[in-house]
């Protein structure tokens, strides 16, 4: 398939009739029209069932759909790149992060940078660590930082910070001045899920320690909202140091026995240099995280 094959193509399945198609493209129905029935002598297969309410993919174009969508995509993060280009690389910088190191570490060094490179355009998101990796793979982002996890194909990481994660106690419970998993699952510890890179490591210690028989009664899918449910009289928690920090005055913060380290990340693409102000990005960031306190 050509690319106007394949734009064609797109057009037709999202659009769901020629008349749609054509005007998401911006041409006439005819030339749409034509362009599909060349794409299908050119597989000598039929793509659409028409009629009156417009056109049905064939079990055909179900099957070539995945990979359109894909090669698409790759496509749009194509012409992004182009844009990119166009305006100058060192003028823009994409970031992305984890939620909790959106909200906790990175505004702070956003903004130092942008106080020494004023003309500098950032744009800044944050998301689950899947899909910071798909956005670096496809350039829709520059950098992204997350707690550190197994890297899939294409992504490069480099530990800028280690530290013990904290358990979160209710104000009105008496704790010793360290305490255990056991004594934090007896007392009914909320963890993240098991594919979450804090929760993972949780899980791995609960294990190690023989509580796995009895896994832990609630799981979320935000540290903050373990604090908040800590807060509520919910129970207790294990949550990264920056969370723990953010909610000190509402919570006891108590060390673990034994200590469960965390690592924070800085990723990009393989093979991909950092500009400029993505490496003055990096050493502010380790200099934030060098600061134990801070962590």
């Amino acid at each position: 398939m050509k690319l106007r094959h394949i734009e064609v193509f797109h057009a037709l399945m999202r659009c769901g009739s020629v008349s749609a198609a054509a005007r998401h493209l911006n041409v006439s129905q005819p030339s749409v029209t034509r362009v599909l029935a060349h794409a299908e002598a050119s597989l000598g297969v039929r793509l659409f069932d028409r009629h009156a309410r417009g056109m049905t993919p064939t079990p055909e174009a179900q099957r070539l759909w995945p990979n359109i969508e894909s090669m698409v995509g790759q496509l749009d993060a194509l012409e992004q790149l182009g844009q990119q280009l166009r305006h100058g690389v060192d003028r823009h910088l994409r970031l992305g992060a984890s939620h909790t190191l959106g909200l906790s570490i990175l505004p702070q060094a956003v903004i130092d940078l942008q106080r020494e490179m004023p003309a500098l355009h950032i744009e800044l998101a944050t998301s689950h660590f899947s899909t910071l990796c798909e956005e670096l793979v496809t350039h829709r982002l520059d950098l992204a930082l997350a707690f550190e996890q197994p890297l899939p194909t294409g992504i490069a990481g480099e530990p800028l910070a280690q530290a013990p994660m904290q358990a979160l106690v209710p104000r009105e419970m008496t704790a010793p001045a360290s305490v255990s998993l056991a004594w934090l699952h007896r007392r009914g510890l909320i963890a993240m899920p098991g594919d979450d890179p804090l929760g993972r490591r949780l899980d791995e210690a609960l294990t190690a320690a023989g509580l796995d028989d009895t896994a832990p009664r609630l799981r979320v899918r935000t540290y903050s909202l373990i604090a908040e449910l800590v807060i509520a009289g919910g129970g207790t928690g294990v949550v990264d140091p920056l969370t723990a920090e953010r909610y000190r005055e509402q919570v006891q913060i108590v060390p673990l026995d034994p200590p469960l380290e965390m690592s924070v990340t800085l990723l990009h693409a393989e093979h991909t240099p950092l500009s400029h102000p993505g490496q003055r990005l990096r050493e502010l960031l380790y200099q934030r995280l060098s600061v134990r306190d801070e962590v």
